[in-house]
């Protein structure tokens, strides 16, 4: 087994631990240096990157995007899938066993639909892309680890009790890690952790509203950020070049990290910062 899969099989046994989204090969080898464990793509963030909005990247360009940011440190990376790029489980499955030879450590499959009327996949069919990505993960033996998300809290179907049964069934189709991201509430969250017990939980922040050891004494064992380091890059770009255009200063400017600062990091070829 690849020695970064096998650190991120690792990483999810117990303990907890932040695995922080970059959304280009610069943000990835920031992040490692930094010395976190485990990296996880971010589909806003690359969209962003990319001028498009989020869900708006072809198959190829994720596959290729997880790619070179698992080319470009030697920590895990998590490939934000999506949807899997599919609908019916034998797409997800094909796409999934192209996207696990990228070099990734480990796959996410949601199940939005991305129609706002009807935001789930049915939950049988639900359960059987989560089952068919398994497959497709076993087939490779890679043992890439599959984590299995629920995103009712965040399509308007914040529905507890739902998002528990999806993430159970997931588990059982053998989803090695569960998420349901924009669960907020502590008490949701405890529910959450002990209804796919002694599976691991992600949970995503994009806030304030909970530390790490917060979350560490919930039980959960995994947390990412999503989009959200992006888009504090992006609002630091968006003030400062609002100011240039409305005010004609650039006080802003004057507060950024130094050039040299952040040459430097780019010229430490990955070493973590001592």
């Amino acid at each position: 087994m690849n020695k970064t899969i096998e650190d991120f099989h690792r990483l999810h046994e117990s303990g907890c631990f932040v695995i922080p989204n970059p959304w280009d090969i610069g943000s990835a080898r920031v992040l490692a240096q930094l010395g976190f464990p485990a990296l996880a793509t971010t589909s806003s963030g690359f969209a962003w990157s990319q001028g498009r909005p989020d869900n708006g990247i072809t198959l190829d360009e994720a596959i290729d995007h997880f790619r070179s940011l698992a080319a470009s440190v030697d920590v895990p990376i998590n490939g934000d899938f999506e949807g899997g790029f599919a609908i019916e489980p034998a797409g997800v499955a094909a796409n999934v066993a192209r996207a696990v030879t990228s070099g990734i450590a480990g796959v996410s499959i949601e199940d939005s639909t991305g129609d706002s009327s009807n935001p789930l996949y049915d939950f049988e069919l639900s359960v059987e892309r989560i089952r068919a990505a398994r497959k497709a993960i076993d087939q490779s033996g890679t043992r890439v680890v599959l984590t299995g998300r629920s995103e009712g809290f965040i399509v308007g179907r914040a529905d507890l009790a739902e998002t528990i049964r999806r993430l159970t069934a997931y588990a059982e189709a053998g989803a090695e890690c569960l998420y349901a991201p924009g669960i907020r509430n502590h008490d949701d969250i405890a529910a959450v952790v002990k209804a796919v017990a002694p599976r691991p939980v992600n949970v995503l922040v994009g806030g304030d509203f909970a530390t790490v050891n917060d979350l560490a004494k919930l039980g959960v064992r995994r947390i990412s950020v999503g989009g959200a380091l992006a888009r504090a890059a992006w609002s630091g770009f968006l003030a400062a070049a609002t100011e240039i255009r409305q005010r004609g200063t650039f006080s802003a400017l004057g507060e950024a990290v130094p050039f040299a600062d952040i040459n430097q990091r780019f010229s430490m070829k990955g070493k973590p910062l001592a």
